[in-house]
């Protein structure tokens, strides 16, 4: 019998030594989740802009406005709808959102034997701005030349990337440490994120040359002034570009026209209202800038699958009231 003289070739041992090391490092940030999220979940935790997230089972869908973050699941799989386009991703890769976007989140697979585990880090965008500076990115021509990115976008998780989120992690022992390493650490990991493949698309946040910092503004502005009637002119002149590019660029990032993004902000809003105030729905709607409550009531039940009242009383009915919380949450 002639023996097997295969052997493997030094890539291949130093890919299944990456591998190795990935594993072993999203165990460790199951491990500190569980440790510092015991009950299933929002956890805010002293590190500042640090949220851990538990589900020990799948959830409804919610609806909130994701802001920028990098999200890291250690454990479980979540999907975050953004208008027509469905993005799942787990402990293989990671979300990072570089715009406020209305989405539609949902933890689809988690158990009481392994829950869902979640780790998201808010940016900071000035310290974006300053990375970007550093690394030459926000006036570079190839992250000018690239087309306007989606304001959302999955990323493979590496060990290079968890290694100082879980030393992030860490700091959670040692307290004392973190008005000192926590920046540090921070730092650390938009640098690995703007030297990643896809590190040109938060780039493009703060790129003087790019459309991408204008369509933030609008995205600002629709956020400001969500309850007003829109004017594309209006809104094109406030972040200086014609109205045609608006739109174009407009949808590029967000997946969704300004009025669409617009009517979401509205219903959220509205849902809010009357969950934390009591308001009725004709009242809410007119808040959020709707003149006929029938019109609201229709797009409402568009949206949330069922009219105003219907919906409330199910919402109510969870957790005193509070829907079923996402590791990406509506933010006021």
């Amino acid at each position: 019998m002639t023996p097997d003289t295969t052997l493997t070739s030094p890539a291949q041992q130093e890919d299944d030594r990456t591998r190795v090391q990935t594993v072993v490092r999203l165990a460790e940030l199951a491990a500190w989740i569980e440790r510092f999220a015991p009950a299933d979940g929002l956890h805010k935790t002293e590190v500042p802009r640090l949220t851990l997230f538990r589900a020990s089972g799948p959830q409804a869908p919610g609806h909130a406005v994701a802001e920028p973050a990098l999200c890291v699941i250690a454990q479980g799989r979540k999907q975050v709808l953004l208008g027509g386009e469905r993005y799942v991703y787990d402990a293989s890769n990671y979300l990072v959102v570089t715009q406020d976007l209305p989405v539609t989140g949902q933890v689809i697979e988690a158990s009481a034997e392994a829950p869902y585990l979640a780790f998201r880090l808010d940016f900071d965008p000035a310290a974006i701005t300053e990375m970007s500076m550093a690394l030459k990115m926000d006036s570079c021509p190839v992250t000018a030349a690239k087309p306007t990115s989606r304001g959302m976008f999955v990323g493979h998780a590496c060990h290079i990337l968890l290694e100082p989120v879980l030393r992030m992690m860490r700091l959670l022992e040692t307290p004392q440490d973190i008005p000192t390493l926590a920046p540090l650490i921070s730092r650390e990991i938009l640098y690995r994120l703007l030297t990643s493949e896809d590190g040109w698309r938060l780039a493009q946040v703060c790129s003087t040359e790019g459309r991408c910092k204008r369509i933030s503004s609008a995205i600002a502005w629709l956020r400001d002034n969500y309850a007003e009637p829109l004017r594309i002119e209006h809104l094109a002149r406030e972040v200086h570009m014609s109205a045609s590019s608006l739109h174009h660029h407009f949808k590029a990032v967000t997946a969704m026209s300004p009025l669409q993004f617009q009517k979401q902000l509205r219903l959220q809003e509205a849902r809010r209202l009357m969950l934390a105030n009591g308001i009725d729905a004709a009242t809410a709607g007119h808040r959020v800038g709707y003149e006929s409550p029938s019109q609201f009531s229709r797009e409402y039940s568009r949206m949330f699958g069922e009219p105003p009242a219907r919906d409330l009383k199910r919402l109510r009915s969870m957790h005193g009231g509070m829907q079923a919380s996402n590791d990406v949450e509506l933010r006021h």
